[in-house]
């Protein structure tokens, strides 16, 4: 009764869990793979045909665009080792050179058929084949087995749609403008008082491994780019990439800039040497313009991945009014490094190259930049749309106008996401 409990607690706990990548991932591969196998049973010649759930398996991925790019690409490999096997079969046979020549066959059509990550399914379909002595029969049921996990795999999509994670990119986006923040705040505190060299050069190295954590978000955010690409349920899908893209790649800017302003910081604590990093009344306004850039930093990742007009209105909003608080607090800092400058002009490179580089980031950071960029990006990626897919931006585009006059008569509307 206690093991039957515990299954029970560890299955709600699996259900609760279903929109995690690795759950949904593993439920629909199973599913598929299953499917796939009792299909095959009935249509393949074969007695135990798993060629079938070991496509399905390999084909179904976490979105649908993956699924139905791969999926092509499977077939394309397994119906090329199916050919190149049936050739060899015909001219040579199984011999140990000629295993040695058809795998080397089976590479190169591999790249000619570009198949991508599948070029040595091409050389283990011929493989397969070709061991086996009634080449033309199992080469049949390969090729049928194949398509029969191909499409299992598909479907269980199309049946199964698979979640958006956009939610999920933009919280690693939120994140890692929150580790941005963080670090900000430790260098401002710093900055007001008096610090070795060696722990400003720990800070140096901080701000050096946000770019691990920019590879981790990048590879979230191109996991919402795939599913939101030929995903029945969203409207506007170019959209929410381009924002998110270019949310990323403004915090990808501030956080290279930080790692320069962290650098500053180092070479300026080992300038002045027992003295202070600033001088006190500098250095408090270092810290409250560096709080106060983090802050906004923070505000921004919040405004890219807020999908709700009104919510994205209030966060625009305190963006903005962030920012012009940050300004000011930047101009104070100008007028006192210019005064301390005039009495000290030893580090007066090091001193403006600090206002620069916070000055970037509030430039960076600021919402009419923001849309301009945007709006860049959008016209860019349609244009390359329309240059590689001429057609189907013309169907789309009447699509479009036909579905806009569908909802104009019927009144009927639609959220998008």
């Amino acid at each position: 009764m206690r093991d039957v409990r515990k299954w029970t607690a560890q299955l709600w706990q699996l259900v609760q869990r279903r929109r995690e990548p690795v759950v949904v991932q593993t439920l629909r591969s199973a599913a598929a793979a299953t499917v796939a196998y009792v299909i095959a049973l009935r249509l393949s010649p074969e007695p135990a045909p798993l060629t079938a759930p070991l496509t399905a398996l390999l084909v179904v991925q976490v979105t649908f665009y993956a699924t139905l790019t791969n999926g092509i690409r499977r077939v394309n490999s397994v119906v090329a080792g199916v050919l190149v096997a049936i050739a060899f079969s015909l001219l040579v046979g199984l011999t140990w050179w000629s295993l040695a020549l058809l795998i080397v066959a089976a590479l190169a059509v591999g790249h000619l058929v570009r198949v991508d990550e599948y070029v040595a399914e091409v050389a283990i379909s011929a493989m397969l084949v070709l061991g086996v002595t009634t080449v033309g029969f199992t080469a049949w049921a390969r090729i049928v087995e194949t398509l029969i996990g191909a499409v299992v795999g598909m479907a269980c999509n199309l049946l199964l749609p698979p979640p958006v994670w956009v939610d999920e990119a933009g919280q690693s986006i939120e994140d890692l403008a929150r580790r941005v923040r963080q670090l900000m705040l430790r260098m401002g505190e710093e900055a007001a008082g008096r610090i070795p060299w060696e722990q400003a050069a720990e800070r140096l190295h901080e701000a050096r491994r946000l770019d691990h954590d920019i590879v981790r978000v990048d590879a979230a955010l191109r996991q919402a780019e795939d599913s939101l690409r030929l995903n029945p349920r969203v409207r506007e899908g170019l959209l929410h990439r381009v924002v998110l893209r270019t949310g990323l790649d403004t915090l990808e800017i501030c956080t290279v800039v930080l790692r320069v302003l962290a650098r500053s910081f180092t070479d300026l604590a080992k300038a002045r040497g027992a003295e202070d990093l600033f001088p006190p009344r500098v250095g408090a306004v270092v810290e409250q313009l560096l709080s106060e850039i983090a802050d906004a930093i923070v505000s921004f990742a919040v405004l890219v991945t807020t999908h709700l007009s009104e919510n994205a209105e209030s966060a625009e909003a305190r963006l903005t009014a962030e920012l012009h608080t940050a300004a000011g607090t930047r101009d104070r800092l100008a007028e006192l490094l210019q005064e301390e400058v005039r009495e000290d002009w030893a580090n007066w490179q090091l001193m403006g190259a600090v206002l620069t580089e916070v000055n970037r980031i509030i430039a960076e950071l600021d919402t009419e930049h923001r849309t301009r960029r945007l709006l860049e990006e959008l016209d860019r990626v349609s244009r390359e749309q329309r240059e590689k897919l001429p057609r189907m931006t013309r169907l789309r585009e009447r699509l479009g106008v036909q579905e806009d006059l569908w909802r104009n008569r019927t009144g009927f509307g639609e959220r998008s996401g």
